[in-house]
This record gives C-alpha cells, structure tokens and sequence, in this order.
C-alpha cells in the first residue's frame, strides 16, 4: 500500500512524496529509470517487466536506443498506469551528472504535458544502481520539476515521487519543505 508522506501545491500542481511501490502507482504514467538500450532486466525495471509483462521490454526493444537525458514512452501492459516513461538518467562519475539528471526529469515532464497526462509517478532516477548520491538526487529533481512548473505549460495535476528506500525519502521530504506553497 503506498502511502503519501508529504504533499504540496506547487504552481497549481499537487507535489507528493509517496512512500511504496512505483509498480502499483495509479497515476497515468510511471517512470523506469532505464539504461539508454532500454534493458530491463534489474532494478526497478525490471520489476515494471515483471509486473507488467513482456510487452513492456518488446516496446522498448522497438524504441531502440534513447540519449542519457532523454526519455521514451511504452505502454505499460498489466500495471494500473497507462504508460511507462523511461527516463535515461546519468551513471554517476560520467561527469555533468547534475545537468545530465535535470535533463531527464525535464524530459519526463515535457513528454507527459506532450501525451496530456494528468499523472505521473517518478522514482529516485540514479540514486539506485547508478549511484547518484541520495541528497544531491532528491534536490536536483525537486529543482526540475519546481522548475519546469513556474517554466511550462502543462497537462499534469499530480506529480508523485515514489520511493521505497527509508533513506531517500526524508532529503525528498526536506527538498519539497523547502518548495513550500506557491
């Protein structure tokens, strides 16, 4: 069950921090923090092919390639949401990672606002296996989607961030505090 553990109101936008699991999310879309082949095969990917089956990864093997920064959207199969958005965040130590992941989360949001989805759930892009560290991730994705809200347009009503590491959520917490009611 997942539960919200901070919510704002942000350029008109609800801003949430949910903590559970990104697979059973009911927004429009989710996000796969994916590797620019669009593999899926650990992580949290991987458990979004497992949950929502083949097609997922037999889209994405059609997609192809996509661009650290860059994003692509798929079905999403069996999962509540609608669409996956994957999202090809930088593999820390390539270098300009900061400018690499606030492109990618300006990629998610530009293409949910491109498809008019109302929803999206966002997980911590490469503070997992691409080990980008915990507090510059939370702050450098809160910044963009702050961003992007006062910048742009857009379709999105509710933006969620989901995560299940204890250890993330509270910099998660702390960046949208800071944010506070705009």
């Amino acid at each position: 069950m997942n539960e919200v553990l901070k919510e704002i109101i942000y350029q008109g936008v609800t801003v949430r921090v949910v903590r559970g699991d990104l697979t059973e999310s009911d927004t429009d879309a989710i996000v796969n923090a994916a590797n620019s082949y669009l593999q899926h095969g650990g992580g949290v990917a991987g458990a979004i092919v497992r949950k929502g089956g083949s097609i997922i990864q037999e889209e994405s093997n059609r997609i192809g390639y996509v661009p650290v920064g860059g994003a692509a959207l798929t079905g999403a199969g069996s999962l509540k949401a609608r669409h996956v958005i994957h999202a090809v965040g930088p593999v820390w130590g390539e270098g300009e990672e900061d400018t690499k992941l606030k492109k990618a989360v300006k990629s998610v949001l530009s293409l949910a606002a491109d498809k008019g989805l109302s929803s999206v759930a966002i997980p911590a892009i490469s503070a997992g296996i691409f080990g980008f560290p915990k507090d510059r991730c939370a702050r450098v994705i809160v910044k963009e989607i702050a961003d992007h809200l006062a910048e742009s347009k857009t379709s999105l009503e509710r933006i969620d961030i989901v995560l299940m590491d204890q250890g993330i959520i509270q910099f998660f917490i702390e960046e949208l505090s800071g944010l506070g009611e705009k």
